[in-house]
This record gives structure tokens, sequence and C-alpha cells, in this order.
């Protein structure tokens, strides 16, 4: 396999891994969180968090490398128009998803808290989902969005 062939196939496999890990981990915390059951809610966040760590942030890692690498290899304008949407969105999403990981060990640890002592989840808990929902929202849809840039390369300006 030549180095562009691996190059471009690292780059689409993280981020398969990035998008797939990000939704997939969102899925099962929310899901999680809807039983309202400090232990579902403690043992979920636990993998989550994991997984968070070790998939999703080491392809958030792998993917500008691999993709400045191609642009390189490819001979695209650093400043071409998809490539600069492309870079705002991939900074928005990873300025969310930084709060979203600590946001859910925050909730795995209230919801540790909860079952030591016997409690229901407080409005400290709630609090935290809903912004952890809410920062969700723009990482998903600006990936979604980059997809769409690195497929079609649309010329924007």
């Amino acid at each position: 396999m030549d180095l562009y062939l691996f190059v471009k196939w690292a780059h689409i496999i993280s981020s398969t891994v990035l998008f797939g890990f990000g939704a997939g981990t969102a899925w099962y915390l929310w899901n999680a969180h809807l039983t309202r059951n400090p232990a579902t809610i403690a043992c979920v966040g636990r993998m989550v968090v994991q997984a968070d760590w070790i998939f999703t942030g080491s392809s958030g890692i792998i993917q500008p490398v691999t993709g400045f690498w191609l642009v390189s290899i490819l001979g695209y304008p650093l400043d071409s128009s998809w490539l600069v949407l492309s870079y705002v969105l991939y900074v928005v999403a990873f300025a969310c998803w930084v709060p979203v990981v600590w946001l859910q060990i925050k909730a795995q640890r209230l919801a540790e808290e909860a079952l030591r002592s016997g409690k229901a989840l407080g409005p400290d808990y709630e609090g935290v989902m809903r912004c952890w929902f809410a920062l969700g929202w723009p990482a998903f849809l600006g990936l979604t969005v980059v997809f769409y840039l690195m497929v079609a390369k649309p010329q924007l300006w």
C-alpha cells in the first residue's frame, strides 16, 4: 500500500471511529440517563468516559494529522473555502467535546454519590445533563457537515 492510500485509509477509519463512538456513547449515556437509575447511570457513565478518552480522543488527534497530510499530498490550498469551514467546524466540535467529557465525569460521579447515599438524583445532576445534551448537538451537526465538505469539496466563497 502506498503512503497516500495508507493516510487516506487512516483518515477514513479515524473519522468513522470519531463520529461513531461520539454518537454511540451519547446514545448509551442518554438512554442510561432516561432510566433515572443511579446504578445504571454510574456504570454506563464509567464506560462512556473510558470510550471517549480511548477512541474519540485518539481519533480526534489522528483526524487533523491525517487531514493535513492528505491536503499536503494532494496539493489542496490550505485556504480552500471547504477546508476553512471544515477547520472551523472541527474546532467547534472539539470545543464542545472537552466540556462534554468533563460533564460526563460529573454526571457519573453524581450518580455514584446518589447510589451511595440512597438518594434520588438531584437538580445538580439534571443541570449537568441539560448542558451535556445541549453541547452534543453542535459537535454532532458540525461533524456531519464536515463529512459533507470532505466528500463534496464545494467552493463556498
